[in-house]
């Protein structure tokens, strides 16, 4: 039977010293990976390192047979053997089924571990990895894991973070660990242990001002403050952030908006809102107030074009597509707070347009008299 772990779990397993013959290690989420691989290394071959037992390939660089034949070899002065291939997802069709054979009967006492973003399930190799290996699951955290994940990194590396700045750090670095964990190093050089870490200091230490957020641009455009929207905008490009990863960032926040809105739709209370959104529950009412459900409609579909045009090499600059798109939806937001006008009664008689026929006659009637 096939079997998931997560990496966590894996540790937890080698620590007990439970191993398996073949590791799947698949998933985009590049610390992750290298986690678990990092597990492997130091409970199969020890604390130290054993690079004699220890095999290192690379898929695009090498044959299923060699794969194999140094599987299939005998630990020397060591009870295990371990095998690495990274980049698992290059193997061709035909270097990857010359291992078939091996997955049906492993070496015992080699751990051979496959190494790969994701793996083509339409191939035989994939097919036969699933279920001859332990899979650990290395896909990018879900919401609800990011946050305990990056609590615990934070008291890993002796950082104690205020809940501002672990929404900015969640929000600056995109959800990416190895960005988060280089942020929590320099961090933890820089802010002594017994101090708790503000989202100014987690601002400074990316070089971008405090205020200028995700969170922050979203709010800007929720007012319909045009000019403190462009200007987020500029300071995060001015610091070097991508477009796209702006872009992305935004679209994201959009979507979490969109997610809160139906969850109070249904019920869901206040408290429960302001923790998914890290603001005071007293103006969490107000703030989703100023996103309805056509601009957020609109909006993910600005961000699908802008998005479009941005990996398109379209004509303009990327702070000029990124400048369009916030007018565009700063307008939009504009154009839905305007008041309705007000209804007509008998004593203001509806207006009539004659105000414009004198300019279209002045234009297209001839000369007059005595011109």
């Amino acid at each position: 039977m096939p079997q998931s772990v997560s990496p966590a779990q894996l540790h937890a397993r080698l620590a007990q010293g439970s191993f398996a013959p073949i590791y799947a290690l698949i998933g985009e989420e590049d610390l992750l990976r290298d986690a678990a691989v990092a597990s492997l290394k130091t409970m199969v071959l020890g604390e130290g390192g054993d690079d004699f037992n220890c095999d290192l390939f690379y898929g695009d660089e090498v044959e299923g047979a060699e794969i194999v034949a140094c599987a299939s070899e005998v630990a020397v002065f060591s009870p295990r053997r371990l095998v690495i291939v990274k980049a698992a997802d290059k193997l061709p069709a035909r270097q990857g089924e010359a291992l078939l054979p091996y997955f049906e009967q492993p070496n015992g006492a080699t751990t051979l571990a496959l190494v790969a973003p994701k793996l083509d399930g339409r191939l035989k190799f994939t097919q036969a990895l699933t279920k001859a290996a332990v899979v650990v699951d290395c896909s990018p955290l879900k919401e609800s894991q990011f946050l305990p994940w990056l609590k615990q990194d934070a008291e890993r590396i002796g950082v104690r973070l205020s809940e501002d700045a672990f929404l900015l750090l969640k929000e600056a670095c995109s959800g990416s660990l190895y960005s988060v964990r280089r942020e929590l190093e320099k961090l933890a050089a820089y802010v002594p242990p017994d101090r708790l870490v503000t989202a100014e200091e987690v601002a400074t230490m990316r070089g971008t001002e405090p205020g200028a957020s995700v969170f922050d641009l979203a709010a800007a455009i929720g007012s319909g403050n045009r000019g403190r929207a462009l200007a987020i905008l500029a300071r995060n490009m001015e610091a070097g952030e991508a477009a796209l990863k702006i872009l992305g960032s935004l679209a994201w926040q959009y979507r979490r908006l969109w997610k809160v809105k139906e969850m109070m739709r249904e019920g869901g209370r206040e408290g429960e809102a302001a923790r998914t959104l890290r603001m005071d529950p007293s103006k969490v009412r107000p703030f989703l107030n100023q996103f309805s459900e056509t601009h957020l409609r609109d909006a993910l579909r600005e961000f699908l074009q802008t998005d479009s045009r941005l990996k398109g090499g379209s004509s303009g600059r990327p702070a000029v597509i990124l400048d369009r798109l916030i007018f565009r939806l700063c307008e939009r937001r504009h154009g839905e707070s305007r008041s309705p006008a007000p209804r007509q009664t008998s004593a203001s008689p509806p207006p009539t347009r004659t105000r414009q026929v004198p300019n279209v006659r002045t234009i297209t009637r001839g000369p007059q008299p005595g011109s």
